[in-house]
């Protein structure tokens, strides 16, 4: 079965021509074919076989074309003439100079949604200059918030910047755009750029700052472990639990679970003085168990309490079970298409395909006659 037949989901039926490229594009598209959409990534035609690796290339289609040719070229304007939403993260410029700029393709396919993701976004001193998660993040202020007090900054996996503020807004920006268009019946460019999404992400911890809730350097703050009921702790066989109670009716139940009730210098939980000092005591009382057993008492209850699992471990906590937030796939083991829904429900990806596997049949459905 290839991924046009598939009619599940909510964007059933909605046509998507991604460019391949790395990161943020590729999850955008992974996300959209999820949710039912039919995604034609083109390649370029190496003849590479299909990976079962690829996460984010399940559930897509492939059409390889030599975009330095004509025919490819033509296939590609036709594609795009066909296609609701296009994805592309190249470096500013790249797609006009390959003929295949928004001002071509939308003269072409006025309803075309053009999305296009990059780190610095289309203009400004950095747009054209190369640069990674850990770069984009750092000039928005929050890769300076994420570490240990006294420490250096913490390059946070690149969820921050590539995923949060990258992929998400573009998918926000493109199915805005997909909502306008019921209204205008024209279709527009979106500019999304990692670094104004995660500035835009930050919008709640600025205000905490504007409320002077937020006034000291990086770890002795109130999410960013400066707190002690909000952080992590090294149990007695080497791993780790996240605790968690902000909420002073959750702060009471985690002192009576490890018996500190009677302690009255826990007594002013929001009281930053106190809380190196508390911080210290929470890690002797937490070092006396083992995960498990802290798991067995605090797990289930409101003390905002979950042992910090790897990715091993994930997949098999009952919950994950329960949610079916996990499946295996030609022996990869992946995350589940999310969110959920009550009328349209999504089916479980196909595996990706090969470079260029697709090639006729998305010509067919999309009635284009190829040319490459």
């Amino acid at each position: 079965m290839n991924a046009s037949t598939d009619e599940s989901g909510p964007l059933a039926g909605l046509k998507v021509l991604e460019f391949s490229g790395l990161g943020p594009g590729p999850f955008a598209g992974m996300l959209l074919a999820d949710m039912g959409a039919d995604v034609v990534r083109v390649d370029r035609p190496t003849g590479r076989q299909a990976d079962p690796a690829d996460i984010t290339g399940r559930g897509k289609r492939s059409v390889a074309l030599d975009l330095k040719s004509e025919a490819g070229l033509a296939t590609a304007r036709g594609l795009a003439g066909k296609a609701d939403v296009l994805i592309e993260g190249f470096r500013p410029g790249v797609m006009e100079r390959l003929g295949l700029g928004p001002d071509e393709l939308l003269a072409a396919n006025p309803r075309l949604v053009y999305g296009r993701i990059t780190g610095w976004g289309q203009h400004g001193p950095l747009a054209h200059v190369a640069g990674h998660d850990l770069n984009y993040i750092a000039i928005t202020g929050a890769l300076d918030a994420i570490g240990e007090r006294g420490g250096r900054p913490v390059p946070p996996l690149n969820l921050v910047g590539d995923f949060g503020g990258g992929s998400m807004f573009l998918l926000f920006g493109v199915l805005c755009a997909l909502h306008e268009r019921t209204r205008s019946g024209r279709g527009q460019v979106i500019d999304a750029a990692m670094t104004d999404g995660v500035m835009a992400m930050l919008a709640p911890i600025l205000a905490l700052r504007a409320a002077g809730q937020w006034a000291g350097p990086r770890g002795s703050n109130l999410l960013d472990g400066g707190a002690p009921f909000y952080n992590t702790y090294r149990c007695a066989d080497g791993k780790y639990i996240a605790l968690g109670p902000i909420e002073p009716q959750f702060y009471r139940l985690l002192r009576e679970k490890l018996g500190l009730l009677d302690a009255p210098e826990f007594d002013d939980q929001m009281d930053t003085a106190r809380w190196p000092n508390l911080a210290r005591r929470l890690e002797l009382v937490v070092a006396t168990r083992t995960r498990s057993e802290w798991t067995a008492l605090l797990e289930g209850t409101d003390v905002c309490f979950a042992p910090v699992l790897d990715f091993e471990e994930a997949p098999g906590h009952p919950h994950n079970r329960a949610r079916g937030s996990h499946y295996v796939q030609d022996g990869v083991t992946q995350p589940a298409p999310a969110p959920r829904y009550s009328r349209t429900p999504t089916r479980q990806p196909l595996s990706p395909r090969g470079i260029g596997a697709d090639a006729a049949a998305v010509c067919d459905d999309w009635g284009l006659e190829r040319q490459s």
